[in-house]
């Protein structure tokens, strides 16, 4: 078996787990996206369409799912091995994945600010918990980008492609988790 061949079927299981590791994360969304839907709107405490703001959630969700689009900037620049494609798609999604950030950032720090704690009601616990789990993936796939723009340089390319490519499918992921967020979490109480 070729250097080659043993490498894809590498390559594969790792995927696969990886895959199978994105399986478990959309099950515990679906746990907080249940335990949101219970909860919500809570008895006692704000109502959800007194605190979301219609302004910060288009702006965050504008930034987050135009990276689904600068993403396939740097996989067509695998597919063509132009490292300036690779790089500029990474940097743009960096972009485009802090702005978001900084928009959730705005959002939780102006709640906060109003009152609205995570011990205030079981819809505000429940909203925190959810919105802020997806938050930190954002912001474990914004230090991910950094890592692959220094392996870019340091590693074989075919090794850094399949590890862009797993990142790839962790990033779709992310924007996917924030449709359902904007569905479940914002539309009903913003529309």
């Amino acid at each position: 078996m070729s250097t080659k061949a043993m490498s894809q079927d590498l390559f594969a299981d790792k995927r696969m787990g990886f895959f199978i590791y994105l399986g478990v994360e959309a099950i515990m969304f679906s746990t907080l996206f249940a335990t949101y839907i219970i909860y919500t709107p809570a008895p006692v405490g704000p109502h959800p369409s007194e605190i979301f703001e219609m302004k910060t959630t288009v702006l965050a969700s504008i930034f987050l799912l135009s990276s689904s689009g600068t993403i396939f900037i740097a996989e067509k620049g695998l597919d063509k091995r132009s490292t300036k494609m690779i790089i500029a798609g990474i940097i743009f999604t960096f972009l485009l994945g802090a702005t978001f950030m900084y928009f959730e950032m705005h959002e939780f720090h102006k709640f906060i600010k109003e009152g609205h704690l995570i011990s205030t009601s079981n819809f505000l616990s429940s909203y925190y918990v959810l919105v802020g789990l997806h938050a930190s993936h954002v912001v474990f796939g914004l230090g991910w980008m950094i890592i692959l723009l220094i392996q870019l340089k340091k590693q074989p390319f075919q090794l850094f492609k399949e590890k862009h490519k797993v990142f790839i499918y962790y990033w779709h992921f992310v924007d996917i988790i924030w449709v359902f967020i904007i569905s479940i979490v914002y539309a009903p109480y913003l529309l």
